[in-house]
């Protein structure tokens, strides 16, 4: 039961090639950086991952996509990632955006064992007619475009077919957790943390503060352990390594 691990890099050791990722985090809030940092000196490459956003600031995912790590991203916000934008528009990246909602579902449905659901984000766009891009040539062109989806009405109201997501492994951050893989996040910290755990067939959270088993209200907790495979304890200057993505005074 004890499922902690010594090290991030221990932790990340089987993560091969090719391998698919869902990570955690919205912005710079709950990132799991130390699993991040850990893929990226392993030497990993051409890894699909899901998330909401693929880093910012040059910290998260963005260390790897600066490397050429990530040969797909499904995710629903580019932002101001400047070498995101550029690597989809030059056709080095295969890109899936999707709304945030349907992302945090698909995640979900996942976890849950559920293989698709219908929504009614989406209908009548891209999303669900087909021809969003997926990868760029380089030269303005579409080198491939997203299928059409199956839409059905329910009630008169036309829903989309979504696919779940499962991934090969999660990278998530918690604020604590205890050695069984039990989970609290931290206000917004929580974000995609929960969903992107659920969705990993082996899942490592990274926690700010390791607690033994039962030092945790199960009322209190967000993600019960039959989610989490390991567990990593951050050092106190890993834990309180959180950037600001923008300052702002009176």
């Amino acid at each position: 039961m004890d499922k902690v691990v010594a090290t991030a890099a221990q932790a990340v050791a089987d993560v091969p090639d090719g391998a698919s990722l869902a990570v955690g985090g919205f912005g710079l809030s709950g990132v799991p950086n130390a699993l991040i940092r850990a893929v990226h000196e392993r030497g990993a490459g051409g890894l699909s991952v899901v998330s909401n956003n693929c880093g910012a600031m040059d910290t998260g995912l963005a260390v790897l996509l600066a490397a050429g790590r990530i040969a797909r991203v499904t995710g629903s916000y580019i932002g101001a990632n400047k070498e995101f934008a550029r690597q989809y528009l030059a056709g080095e990246l295969e890109v899936e955006l999707i709304p945030q909602g349907t992302l945090a579902e698909r995640l979900r449905a996942g976890g849950c064992g559920i293989p698709a659901f219908y929504t009614p984000a989406g209908v009548g766009t891209l999303v669900a007619d087909g021809g969003m891009p997926w990868r760029y040539d380089g030269q303005g062109g579409v080198a491939l475009a997203s299928p059409p989806k199956e839409v059905r009405d329910f009630g008169g109201v036309p829903h989309v077919l979504e696919h779940a997501i499962r991934t090969d492994y999660a990278l998530v951050r918690a604020a604590r957790g205890d050695r069984h893989g039990n989970l609290v996040f931290h206000a917004s910290a929580r974000n995609f943390n929960p969903l992107a755990a659920m969705a990993g067939r082996i899942t490592v959270a990274e926690v700010e503060e390791l607690v033994e088993p039962g030092a945790l209200d199960p009322d209190h907790v967000h993600l019960p352990g039959v989610f989490v495979q390991r567990v990593v304890a951050l050092s106190p200057e890993q834990a309180a390594d959180k950037a600001i993505e923008k300052r702002t005074t009176r």
